[in-house]
Protein backbone atom coordinates (compact mmCIF):
# COMPACT_ATOMS: atom_id res chain seq x y z
CA UNK A 1 0.00 0.00 0.00
CA UNK A 2 1.30 2.98 -0.96
CA UNK A 3 1.60 6.24 1.82
CA UNK A 4 -0.94 8.25 -0.30
CA UNK A 5 -3.39 5.24 0.00
CA UNK A 6 -2.48 4.59 3.65
CA UNK A 7 -2.94 8.24 4.61
CA UNK A 8 -6.83 8.17 2.88
CA UNK A 9 -7.35 4.98 4.60
CA UNK A 10 -6.74 6.58 8.30
CA UNK A 11 -8.31 9.69 7.09
CA UNK A 12 -11.37 7.85 6.38
CA UNK A 13 -11.45 5.52 10.02
CA UNK A 14 -8.96 6.34 12.57
CA UNK A 15 -9.24 10.36 12.26
CA UNK A 16 -12.78 10.92 11.49
CA UNK A 17 -12.93 13.17 14.51
CA UNK A 18 -16.37 14.04 16.33
CA UNK A 19 -17.68 10.68 16.51
CA UNK A 20 -15.32 8.30 18.46
CA UNK A 21 -13.37 11.24 20.59
CA UNK A 22 -10.31 8.97 21.71
CA UNK A 23 -11.53 6.15 20.06
CA UNK A 24 -14.38 5.61 22.67
CA UNK A 25 -17.89 6.31 21.93
CA UNK A 26 -20.60 9.02 22.50
CA UNK A 27 -22.39 6.75 24.30
CA UNK A 28 -20.38 5.66 26.75
CA UNK A 29 -18.24 8.99 27.04
CA UNK A 30 -21.53 9.94 28.17
CA UNK A 31 -21.77 7.26 30.71
CA UNK A 32 -18.56 8.31 31.87
CA UNK A 33 -19.26 11.82 32.53
CA UNK A 34 -22.30 10.64 34.24
CA UNK A 35 -20.53 8.48 36.65
CA UNK A 36 -17.97 11.37 37.28
CA UNK A 37 -20.21 13.82 38.31
CA UNK A 38 -22.50 11.30 40.76
CA UNK A 39 -19.39 10.32 42.28
CA UNK A 40 -18.72 14.29 43.07
CA UNK A 41 -22.03 13.49 44.49
CA UNK A 42 -21.91 11.05 46.57
CA UNK A 43 -18.51 12.24 47.81
CA UNK A 44 -19.82 15.25 49.14
CA UNK A 45 -22.59 13.64 50.84
CA UNK A 46 -20.04 11.45 52.42
CA UNK A 47 -17.84 13.99 53.52
CA UNK A 48 -20.51 15.91 55.05
CA UNK A 49 -21.51 12.85 57.13
CA UNK A 50 -17.92 12.70 58.25
CA UNK A 51 -17.87 15.94 59.05
CA UNK A 52 -21.10 16.31 60.99
CA UNK A 53 -20.37 12.76 62.64
CA UNK A 54 -16.58 14.34 63.97
CA UNK A 55 -17.88 17.62 65.14
CA UNK A 56 -21.10 15.94 67.30
CA UNK A 57 -20.42 14.90 70.84
CA UNK A 58 -22.71 12.14 71.33
CA UNK A 59 -23.45 10.38 67.39
CA UNK A 60 -25.70 7.41 67.42
CA UNK A 61 -24.44 4.22 66.91
CA UNK A 62 -27.62 2.05 66.37
CA UNK A 63 -26.15 -0.97 64.16
CA UNK A 64 -25.64 -3.98 66.65
CA UNK A 65 -23.62 -6.26 65.18
CA UNK A 66 -26.11 -9.23 65.33
CA UNK A 67 -28.33 -8.83 63.40
CA UNK A 68 -27.93 -5.73 61.80
CA UNK A 69 -24.28 -5.78 60.59
CA UNK A 70 -24.50 -8.93 59.72
CA UNK A 71 -27.97 -8.36 57.95
CA UNK A 72 -26.38 -5.58 55.77
CA UNK A 73 -23.34 -8.01 55.17
CA UNK A 74 -25.43 -10.00 53.14
CA UNK A 75 -26.53 -7.15 51.21
CA UNK A 76 -23.21 -5.95 50.11
CA UNK A 77 -22.90 -10.00 49.01
CA UNK A 78 -25.39 -9.54 46.99
CA UNK A 79 -24.67 -6.43 45.36
CA UNK A 80 -21.09 -8.06 44.96
CA UNK A 81 -22.36 -11.29 43.11
CA UNK A 82 -24.35 -9.25 41.23
CA UNK A 83 -20.99 -7.31 40.16
CA UNK A 84 -19.55 -10.96 39.25
CA UNK A 85 -22.92 -11.78 37.03
CA UNK A 86 -22.25 -8.73 34.82
CA UNK A 87 -19.00 -9.13 34.37
CA UNK A 88 -20.05 -12.31 33.01
CA UNK A 89 -23.12 -10.77 31.01
CA UNK A 90 -20.86 -8.51 29.60
CA UNK A 91 -18.79 -11.16 28.67
CA UNK A 92 -20.90 -13.22 27.03
CA UNK A 93 -22.27 -10.30 24.94
CA UNK A 94 -18.59 -9.98 24.01
CA UNK A 95 -19.07 -13.71 22.38
CA UNK A 96 -22.46 -12.82 20.62
CA UNK A 97 -23.95 -15.68 23.04
CA UNK A 98 -27.17 -14.05 23.85
CA UNK A 99 -29.27 -16.19 25.83
CA UNK A 100 -26.57 -16.89 28.40
CA UNK A 101 -25.76 -12.65 28.14
CA UNK A 102 -29.68 -12.37 29.06
CA UNK A 103 -29.51 -15.03 32.13
CA UNK A 104 -26.68 -13.27 33.83
CA UNK A 105 -28.24 -9.69 33.09
CA UNK A 106 -31.13 -11.43 34.76
CA UNK A 107 -29.31 -12.91 37.61
CA UNK A 108 -27.70 -9.64 38.09
CA UNK A 109 -31.39 -8.11 38.27
CA UNK A 110 -32.01 -10.42 40.72
CA UNK A 111 -29.05 -9.29 43.02
CA UNK A 112 -30.17 -6.06 42.89
CA UNK A 113 -33.65 -6.73 43.63
CA UNK A 114 -32.56 -8.93 46.89
CA UNK A 115 -30.62 -5.56 47.95
CA UNK A 116 -33.27 -3.59 47.97
CA UNK A 117 -36.04 -5.82 49.48
CA UNK A 118 -33.08 -6.58 51.96
CA UNK A 119 -32.42 -2.42 52.35
CA UNK A 120 -36.10 -2.10 53.27
CA UNK A 121 -36.32 -4.33 55.67
CA UNK A 122 -33.68 -2.97 57.45
CA UNK A 123 -35.16 0.57 57.35
CA UNK A 124 -38.44 -0.89 58.71
CA UNK A 125 -36.34 -1.99 61.94
CA UNK A 126 -34.25 1.29 62.17
CA UNK A 127 -37.65 3.28 61.95
CA UNK A 128 -39.92 0.80 64.30
CA UNK A 129 -36.69 1.42 66.96
CA UNK A 130 -37.00 5.39 66.52
CA UNK A 131 -34.55 6.38 63.72
CA UNK A 132 -36.80 9.41 61.65
CA UNK A 133 -35.27 11.71 59.36
CA UNK A 134 -34.77 14.68 61.88
CA UNK A 135 -35.22 13.14 65.23
CA UNK A 136 -34.50 10.14 67.54
CA UNK A 137 -37.71 8.46 68.86
CA UNK A 138 -38.57 5.66 70.77
CA UNK A 139 -35.87 3.07 72.06
CA UNK A 140 -33.36 5.72 70.32
CA UNK A 141 -34.36 9.08 71.77
CA UNK A 142 -33.62 6.95 75.61
CA UNK A 143 -30.27 5.86 74.40
CA UNK A 144 -28.82 8.86 72.70
CA UNK A 145 -31.09 11.60 74.36
CA UNK A 146 -28.76 14.78 73.36
CA UNK A 147 -27.55 13.42 69.73
CA UNK A 148 -28.04 15.56 66.83
CA UNK A 149 -30.82 14.86 64.34
CA UNK A 150 -28.12 14.77 61.29
CA UNK A 151 -27.62 11.23 61.82
CA UNK A 152 -31.46 10.56 60.44
CA UNK A 153 -31.20 13.10 57.65
CA UNK A 154 -27.76 11.54 56.15
CA UNK A 155 -28.56 8.35 56.83
CA UNK A 156 -32.12 8.29 55.06
CA UNK A 157 -30.68 10.61 52.38
CA UNK A 158 -26.98 8.66 51.74
CA UNK A 159 -29.19 5.26 51.60
CA UNK A 160 -32.35 6.53 49.70
CA UNK A 161 -30.13 7.99 47.05
CA UNK A 162 -28.04 4.77 46.84
CA UNK A 163 -31.22 2.51 46.67
CA UNK A 164 -33.06 4.99 43.95
CA UNK A 165 -29.61 3.97 42.04
CA UNK A 166 -29.85 0.61 42.18
CA UNK A 167 -33.62 0.71 41.45
CA UNK A 168 -32.73 2.49 38.15
CA UNK A 169 -29.94 0.10 37.47
CA UNK A 170 -32.61 -2.35 37.24
CA UNK A 171 -35.20 -1.16 35.37
CA UNK A 172 -32.08 0.03 32.99
CA UNK A 173 -30.99 -3.86 32.81
CA UNK A 174 -34.53 -4.94 31.99
CA UNK A 175 -34.77 -2.96 29.30
CA UNK A 176 -31.12 -3.83 28.04
CA UNK A 177 -32.18 -7.36 28.31
CA UNK A 178 -35.81 -6.96 26.49
CA UNK A 179 -33.40 -5.24 23.61
CA UNK A 180 -30.54 -7.43 23.33
CA UNK A 181 -31.15 -8.39 19.88
CA UNK A 182 -31.51 -4.91 18.86
CA UNK A 183 -28.85 -3.43 21.20
CA UNK A 184 -25.04 -3.44 20.13
CA UNK A 185 -22.49 -5.14 22.34
CA UNK A 186 -21.12 -1.44 23.67
CA UNK A 187 -25.02 -1.36 24.82
CA UNK A 188 -24.30 -4.03 27.39
CA UNK A 189 -21.20 -2.53 28.28
CA UNK A 190 -22.63 0.92 29.49
CA UNK A 191 -25.35 -0.82 31.81
CA UNK A 192 -22.40 -2.49 33.24
CA UNK A 193 -20.42 0.58 33.68
CA UNK A 194 -23.47 2.00 35.82
CA UNK A 195 -24.06 -1.04 37.40
CA UNK A 196 -20.15 -1.51 38.85
CA UNK A 197 -20.52 2.52 39.69
CA UNK A 198 -23.68 1.63 42.17
CA UNK A 199 -21.85 -1.11 43.77
CA UNK A 200 -18.55 0.27 44.47
CA UNK A 201 -20.56 3.38 45.81
CA UNK A 202 -22.16 1.25 47.90
CA UNK A 203 -18.45 -0.15 49.55
CA UNK A 204 -17.87 3.43 50.69
CA UNK A 205 -21.45 3.88 52.00
CA UNK A 206 -21.21 0.56 54.01
CA UNK A 207 -18.09 1.09 56.11
CA UNK A 208 -18.62 4.78 56.96
CA UNK A 209 -22.58 4.36 57.86
CA UNK A 210 -22.59 0.88 59.32
CA UNK A 211 -19.38 -0.56 60.02
CA UNK A 212 -18.44 2.76 61.68
CA UNK A 213 -21.96 2.45 63.72
CA UNK A 214 -21.72 -0.75 65.73
CA UNK A 215 -23.86 -0.49 68.67
CA UNK A 216 -20.99 -3.03 70.52
CA UNK A 217 -22.84 -2.68 73.85
CA UNK A 218 -25.74 -4.20 72.72
CA UNK A 219 -26.22 -7.63 73.01
CA UNK A 220 -27.07 -10.59 70.66
CA UNK A 221 -30.77 -10.09 70.43
CA UNK A 222 -29.59 -7.04 69.08
CA UNK A 223 -32.69 -3.51 68.87
CA UNK A 224 -33.82 -5.69 65.93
Amino acid sequence: MSTEAHAERLSGTEWDGGALPYRVGHRKLGMWLFIVSDAMTFSAMLIAYSYARASSDEWPTPFPFSPSILFSTTMTLCLLASSFTMVMAVRASAHNRLKPARRWIGATMVGGLAFLILHLIEWKHLIDDGLRPFKLAAKMAEKWPTAPPLFGASFFSITGLHMFHVLTGVMYLGFIALRLRKTRHEDVEISGLYWHFVDLVWMFVFPLIYLMSVDMTAGAGGSH
